[in-house]
Formats: C-alpha cells, sequence, structure tokens
C-alpha cells in the first residue's frame, strides 16, 4: 500500500440541507370575473390573514393589476399560490 501524501486538497463537507436560501413571494394578478369577496375569502383561507388584510389585498390587486400577498421559503409559497389557484386566480411564485 503506498504512503499516503498529503496534497493540500481539503474535502468540503457535504451538507444534507438543500435550502436554497432565497426568499419567495407569491404574486396574485388582478381577474375581471372574480368578486372582491371571493378573493378576499381565498386570500384568508391561503395565509391565514385577517379580514383587513386580505380586503387590502384585493384593492392593491385590483388597483395596481398585482400585488404581493405573501413571502416565505418555496415550500409555503407554492402552498398559497396553490390554494389561491383553487378557484382560478392567477398567481406567481417568484424569487427575489
Amino acid at each position: 500500500m503506498p504512503d499516503q501524501q498529503y496534497t493540500g486538497i481539503v474535502e468540503p463537507e457535504i451538507s444534507e440541507d438543500t435550502t436554497t436560501g432565497l426568499a419567495f413571494r407569491v404574486i396574485l394578478y388582478n381577474d375581471d370575473w372574480h368578486t372582491f369577496d371571493e378573493v378576499i375569502n381565498q386570500l384568508i383561507k391561503a395565509t391565514h390573514c385577517s379580514f383587513e388584510k386580505a380586503r387590502s389585498f384585493a384593492f392593491e390587486v385590483h388597483v395596481k393589476g398585482k400585488a404581493i400577498v405573501f413571502s416565505g421559503d418555496l415550500s409555503n409559497c407554492l402552498k398559497v399560490s396553490s390554494i389561491l389557484e383553487e378557484i382560478e386566480l392567477h398567481t406567481e411564485v417568484a424569487s427575489d
């Protein structure tokens, strides 16, 4: 067996954590067929926010055409997006 020599190369430690560290956000887009009440109720269901916060998001979406309605890790953003899309709201999950 040959002598093992120090080569100066240090092997990196491999981590099982695959978190990217990026922040993600859910963007909700305006449409012409959902009522304010439908959007508000679905926002409350998806994000567990208050009625007032959901109403504020719905108004922002209506006026500006879109709004960031949730921020967090990718997994939670995908859950929120899927709940909003249950009633065919248009969403996008984006990273910072």
